[in-house]
């Protein structure tokens, strides 16, 4: 066992990130780049990494981080063009206009509206976008904020066409040897192949325990900003959320089973959407009265901001103008995202156009720095030019003005900027962290912090793993870098302990999508958008709610999995 001192040393980059960030309330932009020079030096100083190591971890991190942005920025270019050209607005008043019950607005347009922004771009976008569309529509803006920061769980784990996963877990998996070599010899997957498993089995967890969120959001509306301050309301609506959980988490996890992690959050939202709203047109489900919230008159302050409920919105939080595109039809609106599942799919099953837009890397850096670390950037394959194709398309499909394109990318750009900085030193600074001990053959940092772990927990950890995937995501906002903060260290747990690797992970990827409810900067963006900065603390105390639901059932069927039902998984 390592010693004390091995110990505060690995935990220090650690330390440092919660110290900042939830200790002095520093911006990740601030904090990422000190928590990186703290596990540069304790790299060198606790573990000798000589310089040469210590810099083609962090190249090797910036290169993954720069897959991660540029996912990112095409899938917020997308959102935003179809903001400007009024296709998203247009989308969410057709499905309000089903019913102007909120109670089955935040069924619709919460949880599988949510859930389709999520699996699109990811990234905290969908309370920034669903927020503003609900007060539009007449909620109150701090009630906006609660239901769609909860409404979109069972999708954050598939954020941004399987970021989370892919980036977050299979492209720091492949930089391990250590646990590249094991994978390979222990099981018949690739890491991909096997990182697709990790998918399968955190939608498992996400079905089972995900049953209650439609209603979850539906009750927090109706305990917390109702006339009756009562759950009863929500009760009502119980067989619309059963059914529209069903309609989602059945192809969520066909999907996330045959076709791995780029398409659950996207299919599933697509296909719940499709048979919730033909039910609710048939008549069936439909609550016996109207459910409304009581005279705005009668709403504390706190509940209202600088934007009046029934304001449409936009996403700096200024109040929208009316556009030139208000008229479109639904179809029209809905092309550039069918056209996107289309562009997603042929790249990843049509073998020819995969192995081309593979094989056009803008840069492949083999051995980086002579250490044997390899990345590269495959700009046409990852996801992120899908969206920039398709938001090229719809320029001309919708008639887009220059003020209208130039706007969209101004917005993108806008979006994205804040993130560069604290993606890059987030990610470099857990690759020193897997990197510490390659050059001297020593454990590395994570491995000493499992090992540790390990022995404090004991075979109860599994209960845990959810809390601690929720804690990288409180940490840096995103699930992404939750697993990649935590899920090589989860890894080296369920080594050490004897549980189910494949298990441990998805319970991880789980808790990376719970840890979102509670962000800083995801409850400090949607609260910005409805003109209610200042109101964190309050939106925090109500998210605790769902998160506390999803963590200890979460750990409890990680530990019902990993001992009596599924104990030999890899």
């Amino acid at each position: 066992m390592a010693s004390l001192v091995e110990i505060l040393i690995a935990l220090s980059p650690l330390v440092a990130i919660a110290v900042l960030m939830v200790g002095l309330f520093w911006p990740a932009t601030r904090a990422m780049p000190v928590a990186w020079l703290v596990a540069l030096v304790a790299g060198i100083v606790g573990w000798g990494m000589d310089l040469r190591w210590a810099a083609a971890a962090t190249i090797n991190g910036f290169i993954t981080a720069t897959q991660i942005l540029w996912i990112v920025f095409g899938a917020i270019l997308l959102l935003y063009t179809l903001k400007e050209t009024g296709a998203f607005g247009a989308i969410s008043q057709g499905f309000a206009a089903i019913s102007e019950d909120r109670r089955v607005q935040v069924v619709l347009l919460v949880f599988l509206m949510g859930s389709f922004v999520e699996g699109a771009a990811g990234f905290g976008t969908p309370a920034a976008v669903v927020g503003p569309l609900l007060v539009g529509l007449g909620f109150p803006p701090l009630a906006a904020v609660v239901v769609a920061l909860t409404g979109n769980l069972m999708a954050i784990t598939f954020g941004a066409v399987g970021t989370p996963l892919i980036i977050g877990l299979e492209d720091t998996f492949a930089s391990s040897e250590a646990i590249r070599s094991t994978v390979l010899a222990e099981t018949p997957f690739s890491i991909a192949g096997w990182v697709a498993e990790i998918g399968t089995w955190a939608a498992t967890y996400h079905v089972i325990v995900g049953i209650a969120v439609p209603f979850i959001g539906v009750a927090m509306m109706t305990r917390f900003f109702g006339p009756e301050r009562s759950i009863r309301p929500a009760l009502e609506v119980a067989p619309l959320c059963l059914f529209a959980w069903a309609a989602f988490a059945v192809p969520y996890w066909l999907t996330a089973a045959f076709l791995g992690p780029v398409f659950p959050g996207l299919l599933g939202a697509l296909v719940g959407l499709a048979l919730t709203v033909g039910v609710l047109k048939l008549g069936y489900l439909r609550p016996d009265e109207q459910w409304e919230f009581e005279n705005p008159a009668a709403w504390p302050d706190h509940w209202v901001g600088d934007i009046e409920p029934g304001e449409s919105v936009e996403s700096d939080g200024t109040v929208a103008a009316d556009g030139g595109h208000a008229s479109m039809s639904l179809w029209k609106a809905w092309t550039p995202y069918l056209l996107l599942v289309v562009v997603l799919v042929a790249t990843r099953v049509v073998d020819p156009l995969a192995a081309f837009l593979q094989s056009t890397a803008v840069l492949v850096w083999s051995d980086i720095l002579g250490t044997g670390l390899t990345n590269d950037l495959q700009v046409l394959y990852l996801p992120g030019a899908a969206f920039v194709f398709v938001s090229l398309l719809t320029i001309p499909l919708h008639r887009m003005n220059g003020g209208e394109v130039r706007a969209a990318w101004r917005e993108t750009v806008e979006k994205i900027a804040p993130p560069v900085v604290a993606l890059l030193f987030a990610v470099a600074t857990v690759q020193i962290m897997l990197q510490s001990g390659a050059a001297t053959g020593a454990d590395s940092m994570l491995i000493v912090l499992s090992d540790t772990t390990a022995n404090v927990a004991g075979g109860v950890y599994p209960f845990f793993a959810p809390l601690v995937g929720a804690f990288g995501a409180f940490l840096a906002g995103s699930n992404t870098v939750s697993d990649i903060l935590f899920g090589t260290f989860q890894y080296g747990v369920a080594t050490e302990i004897g549980t189910p690797r494949t298990l441990m992970l998805g319970a991880q990827a789980v808790g990376g999508a719970i840890g979102n409810l509670i962000a800083v900067h995801n409850v400090v963006a949607a609260l910005a958008v409805v003109g209610l900065v200042g109101e964190e603390g309050r939106v925090i105390r109500l998210e605790l709610i769902p998160l506390a639901y999803y963590a200890a059932f979460s750990g409890l069927l990680a530990l019902l999995f990993s001992y009596v039902l599924f104990p030999g998984v890899f």
